[in-house]
């Protein structure tokens, strides 16, 4: 497990910030690999990058935690609104409902080239209803928050006086100093015979033998953290980062990350980088989920990625917050 000493935290350009935001975790600047040549095509080219100092929450923002920014700004999320048809011009208006994409597992094993098949749309999941109308968050306030797109993290973020991490921000804090490693915690799949993280144990999608004693997410913190003390780096959620999808790591050169508010809801300047037509600019998540399976998603690794749009909402998305030490209010 790595650590810092305290030489090492005082090295030039490593100090920490005399005041510690409650809940965070400082991460020292440094140079390392981000990315993988030898997994999915997206995490390539591996290539070295350098990060600057920061502060992480050390957990993912939970149920609670976003619970008290709701009731301090009577905030909406995106799968509590009704979309807007003049973003989905081919659809039908009556099938526009608010809601968000709940994992259903089927009944047996389905092939694995359709998401469809343990993927639904169901009107009236969010953030407080999670599996939809009828279900609620009662005794899941230490989880983390789900069904939260990236337009409601930066809302939080920005009410909390922090910000996203970039991916590579992101990536570099997961690894923990274990530079080029395979998981947060090594190279072993399952050290010491047990998972490492919130992860599917069983023949996803349907096959779900819960030896972590999890069925979907967990209350946050209940791994070992990794060598910069971030907890469940690796599995139970998806975690948002402010960085504009691509299907590689080619033009991943640096980790500055654009001044002023997280982001601001259909920026034009936004709207003409979407692809495809689409409405709303692909981010990057990180992380992997409880729903990911060496026999279909082996992405609980940190050079794993994805992208989903803004506005997407889903029930293993979440998020955390960084607070830059010129960001420091």
């Amino acid at each position: 497990m790595f650590a810092m000493s305290l030489s090492e935290l005082d090295m030039p350009g490593r100090r920490a910030p005399a005041s510690i935001p409650k809940g965070m975790a400082w991460i020292p600047a440094g140079t390392f690999w981000m990315g993988s040549d030898v997994h999915y095509r997206e995490e390539r080219p591996a290539h070295q990058i350098y990060v600057d100092g920061f502060w992480m929450d050390s957990r993912a923002v939970t149920v609670a935690d976003f619970r008290r920014f709701v009731k301090a700004t009577g905030y909406v999320t995106t799968a509590e609104q009704q979309p807007d048809p003049a973003d989905f011009p081919d659809a039908d208006p009556s099938l526009l409902v608010a809601g968000s994409m709940v994992f259903t597992p089927p009944d047996g094993r389905v092939p694995l080239d359709d998401y469809r098949r343990w993927w639904a749309y169901v009107p009236g999941a969010h953030w407080r209803a999670p599996e939809g109308p009828g279900s609620n968050v009662g005794e899941r306030n230490l989880h983390p928050v789900t069904h939260v797109s990236y337009l409601d993290a930066c809302a939080y973020a920005e009410w909390a006086g922090k910000s996203l991490p970039t991916e590579a921000e992101w990536e570099f804090a997961a690894r923990g100093g274990l530079d080029r490693a395979t998981y947060v915690w090594g190279e072993e799949r399952e050290p010491h015979g047990r998972p490492g993280g919130n992860v599917w144990q069983g023949e996803f999608p349907w096959q779900n033998l819960e030896t972590d004693g999890y069925a979907g997410t967990s209350p946050v913190g209940r791994y070992r953290p990794n060598g910069f003390g971030l907890y469940d780096m690796a599995g139970n959620v998806w975690e948002w980062t402010r960085e504009q999808h691509t299907d590689s790591h080619a033009h991943s050169s640096k980790n500055t990350a654009p001044a002023g508010p997280c982001c601001i809801p259909r920026n034009p300047v936004q709207e003409s980088a979407a692809a495809d037509g689409e409405p709303y600019v692909r981010r990057t998540v990180k992380g992997g989920s409880h729903l990911c399976s060496p026999n279909y998603c082996d992405r609980y690794r940190p050079s794993a990625r994805q992208g989903h749009t803004e506005d997407a909402s889903t029930g293993h998305i979440g998020f955390r917050c960084i607070v830059r030490p010129e960001e420091l209010r």
